[in-house]
């Protein structure tokens, strides 16, 4: 008995190195699919964002800081949804680093225009020199990315 058992072991051994790798193989093919179906390259926004049209075509370059504004009100600086007394502190923050970054500022088209002012000019007197209002291209337009309008 103990001789057959060696034998239905040994039949059933792989013949090379080759075959005993290839389940492993095949599990962190399936294993990398699956995080490629799953995954996600980059940060989505916090809450949904409706940019608001704009004529003009220019590039969104890649900047330090980025805003935003919901339509109700909501505000969130680099991906972090903050009341605005910690949006002011951590505006601060950032700032006090160093050099004083560029700032993109993506708001919503339907948030109220003059939260929008605010919040430019508490940029602004934070020591923002550079800023970046992200629009979307009018329907027609030959720009198909978000373009940005500058204030400096």
């Amino acid at each position: 008995m103990r001789f057959q058992t060696s034998q239905h072991l040994q039949s059933h051994r792989a013949k090379s190195d080759d075959e005993r790798i290839l389940p492993l193989v095949n599990v962190v093919f399936l294993l990398l699919i699956f995080f490629m179906l799953a995954g996600q390259l980059a940060a989505s926004d916090p809450f949904e964002i409706a940019p608001p049209q704009s004529s003009s075509e220019g590039s969104a370059g890649t900047q330090d800081l980025l805003v935003l504004i919901g339509v109700d009100g909501r505000l969130a600086l680099d991906g972090e949804m903050l009341s605005e007394a910690d949006f002011r502190t951590a505006v601060a923050e950032r700032l006090s680093n160093g050099e004083a970054p560029s700032i993109r500022l993506k708001a919503d088209g339907g948030a109220e225009a003059t939260q929008v002012v605010a919040v430019m000019e508490l940029l602004r007197a934070a020591g923002v020199e550079r800023l970046t209002l992200l629009t979307l291209p009018q329907p027609g337009s030959s720009a198909g990315t978000p373009t940005d309008g500058e204030s400096g």
